[in-house]
């Protein structure tokens, strides 16, 4: 896998959301991008980090918006989080959802990790951001924390949640926007820090938010876990496959060669690519069909003949024999254990 690992269409949206207010046409940067405007119609679709750092970049030399990041968090949405935007939105209060973060962020991209600090009456989330283009690192930590802070205040419905300060590593961007920050963010905003710290105060953690639903949650985290677990120690290549079939398996869909079109290659191509890996497409459907299985008997009442047809089984019995082979229990036995 490349050096910035992938991202979701989650996170492209919005800064295609920002372009699109502003009447950018984003095909051209797309097609510099290395980046197909279909993905955009994925749910579930990743892009390579890079081919993200590479959009960021011309969209940043089109505006010339020294804020950039600043205003693209004006149009975070849950799903701009992917599954981990729906798991926040069910927590019961704002301190809830903002333990959410650091386990399940990878979902959104590996485009920097999360710290949660405690000291005092003061809570810290320290980012650190993976990119390292320097006319793009400023403008993703600028978007994180105006998504963050935007976001929070929407969960908790308070338009005067305010954070007690924010530390940038990023340079000033001069004072006439410097004062943007203050605006935007209600508090003191300190440039060429050492760390990218948003610091809140502890109490701010209790306010409940608009629709907590802990059943809801249960099940979304499985399934956020379930998505972990197809990205984990995966390559770039054995990733996208897994992801595909993810996708094709929703319409009770196998088959290789729709696979490797999605992945715009042929099916003897995508057969040698993964033979170089070690790996085989088989292997790779049986352990997305598992994962997919154990999550839809765990959490969702789905008859299991409706399961088997789901994963693409022609008969249940089939279904039966490869879950059994796999866990040593029986479909049902899994379901009621």
């Amino acid at each position: 896998m490349n050096a910035l690992g992938t991202a979701s269409v989650a996170a492209l949206r919005q800064y295609v959301r920002y372009a699109d207010a502003k009447g950018i046409a984003v095909d051209p940067l797309f097609e510099k991008a290395g980046l197909k405007p279909e993905i955009l119609n994925s749910d579930e679709g990743r892009i390579d980090g890079e081919q993200l750092q590479t959009f960021i970049h011309l969209l940043a030399e089109h505006t010339g918006n020294p804020v950039l990041g600043l205003e693209t968090g004006d149009y975070v949405q849950p799903g701009s989080y992917s599954v981990l935007g729906y798991i926040t939105m069910s927590c019961a209060t704002l301190g809830e959802a903002v333990t959410r973060i650091a386990p399940y962020e990878k979902l959104v991209g590996d485009m920097g990790t999360t710290g949660l600090r405690m000291k005092g009456h003061e809570v810290s989330l320290v980012w650190t951001c993976n990119f390292t283009d320097p006319v793009v690192w400023p403008h993703v930590v600028d978007n994180v924390f105006a998504s963050w802070i935007s976001y929070a205040r929407w969960l908790a419905d308070n338009d005067n949640a305010y954070p007690i300060r924010v530390s940038l590593q990023r340079s000033s961007p001069g004072p006439i926007y410097e004062a943007e920050y203050r605006e935007r963010w209600g508090c003191p905003v300190t440039f060429e820090a050492p760390e990218n710290v948003v610091t809140l105060h502890q109490d701010l953690l209790t306010t409940r938010l608009r629709q907590p639903d802990p059943l809801l949650r249960k099940t979304l985290e499985a399934h956020a876990l379930s998505q972990l677990a197809l990205l984990d120690t995966d390559t770039d290549l054995t990733s996208k496959v897994k992801q595909s079939i993810q996708k094709q398996l929703a319409d009770g869909i196998t088959r290789q060669d729709m696979v490797a079109e999605d992945l715009g290659m042929t099916s003897r191509t995508l057969q040698r690519k993964l033979s170089q890996e070690g790996v085989s497409y088989q292997k790779l459907l049986d352990e997305v069909r598992q994962q997919m299985a154990e999550d839809y008997l765990q959490n969702t009442s789905m008859s299991i003949p409706d399961i088997a047809l789901r994963l693409g089984y022609s008969e249940t019995t089939s279904f039966h024999r490869k879950f059994k082979a796999a866990t040593g229990k029986t479909p049902g036995d899994f379901r009621r254990q």
